[in-house]
């Protein structure tokens, strides 16, 4: 992304003010690699930050004034607010994600004298799966550190953006996503303990392969009821269980633990949630391992068996899921593919040959065409450092 043109924009909507210093930042979105729906069953999530993402350009005002504008959402226009007036309004639409973040930051301690004019721009497909909330979450969280000097840990910052989702947006999900934008690192995943917190970085050497971002272009549709569906089918699986085996989470078993007292939970579709969420965690953990031992076939095995998992056992994929990753099988130079996310639409993620992505391209392409009825969305995606501050060209 050209800087400059943001920059331009941001001149030309927010006309400039002697004395004050523009300033430009760029939060990434984020792809789990494996380990999906192991994080409220206590498991392990394999998260990278991706570069593609949010930019945002910034600059104090001299007053208690808030003034947003996204060129994503130019219909919106600027959108305003008070520093005193931090409350949800449905009508700010997506400007309540960094106001959310703006009112938690104050409500730890740290408290703005000014306001702020501020301009975004993203690049992450709406509604793929890919962040864009805790992305935007981040940018705010950096661009308030970074413009006001407050040094506040970068842990804490992906707290409050949590908070901003749960609490303030009202979306009952976890912290990986703020973790991953706001703690990723280039070229390297992220093992986390979503319980907590403990983490390590895992080299990703993928000199000679590309990472592939399939986007099914229907929209991620996990709804309420099924995401706590399948939480509270887990919920009863690990209740029933822990009759038998003192343990806190479906994430304390291992394969073999499972295999010897899942006869205990008594019900068939209770026990295929279940299966999901120990054998992804335990494939998780035997990521890392696959990584750090460079790997990359092993790392695609356990891929393709996430997806199979997800498909066969938790029911989260669908068939435009499915479609593409086992079409992206079939692809020579594939090393492996899964979807990526919550389920149910959004996208999916393969590893391939730098040689074959053109080919790879064309020949998935053409077969999701062909099966669903409408066209499917590739980008090639590096792996890169977390939210931060960029910097401008000397013009600027």
């Amino acid at each position: 992304m050209d800087i400059n043109i943001l920059v331009k924009q941001y001149e030309k909507t927010f006309p400039k003010k002697e004395g004050c210093e523009l300033r430009s930042f760029f939060s990434p979105g984020r792809i789990n690699l494996i380990g999906e729906h192991t994080d409220y069953n206590g498991g392990h999530v394999f998260p990278c930050a991706i570069t593609y993402g949010t930019y945002g350009i910034a600059r104090k005002r001299q007053d208690r004034k808030i003034r947003m504008y996204s060129m994503n959402f130019e219909e919106k226009g600027v959108i305003e607010f008070q520093l005193d007036q931090l409350v949800y309004d449905p009508a700010h639409y997506w400007a309540n994600y960094p106001k959310g973040m703006i009112r938690y930051i104050q409500e730890a301690g740290w408290v703005l004298p000014y306001g702020m004019d501020v301009l975004i721009y993203g690049n992450i497909p709406n509604g793929a799966g890919l962040s864009s909330s805790a992305s935007l979450e981040m940018l705010t969280g950096v661009i308030v550190n970074e413009l006001y000097k407050f040094d506040i840990d970068r842990l804490d910052l992906v707290k409050i953006g949590k908070k901003t989702e749960n609490e303030f947006i009202g979306v009952n999900s976890g912290i990986m996503d703020q973790f991953a934008v706001g703690m990723g690192k280039e070229n390297c995943g992220i093992l986390l303990d979503c319980n907590s917190l403990e983490y390590q970085y895992a080299p990703l050497n993928l000199t000679g392969y590309k990472i592939m971002i399939m986007n099914t272009n229907k929209r991620r549709e996990l709804s309420d009821s099924k995401y706590n569906e399948r939480r509270s089918q887990c919920e009863a699986a690990l209740e029933r269980l822990q009759k038998v085996k003192e343990i806190n989470s479906l994430g304390d078993l291992s394969e073999k633990e499972f295999e010897t007292i899942k006869e205990h939970i008594h019900d068939k579709l209770l026990t295929k949630r279940a299966k999901h969420a120990v054998y992804e965690n335990q494939r998780t953990l035997k990521a890392l391992v696959a990584l750090r031992d460079g790997d990359l076939n092993q790392f695609g095995l356990l891929m393709n068996a996430s997806h199979v998992s997800l498909r066969d056992d938790y029911e989260v994929t669908g068939l435009e899921l499915d479609t593409l990753v086992e079409a992206a099988w079939k692809q020579e130079g594939t090393v492996g593919a899964r979807m990526t996310g919550a389920g149910f639409g959004g996208c999916a993620i393969a590893i391939v040959k730098a040689d074959s992505v053109e080919k790879f391209i064309s020949e998935v392409g053409k077969e999701y065409r062909k099966k669903i009825g409408y066209e499917a969305t590739f980008y090639v995606a590096s792996i890169g450092d977390g939210a931060k501050e960029i910097e401008l060209s000397p013009s600027c």
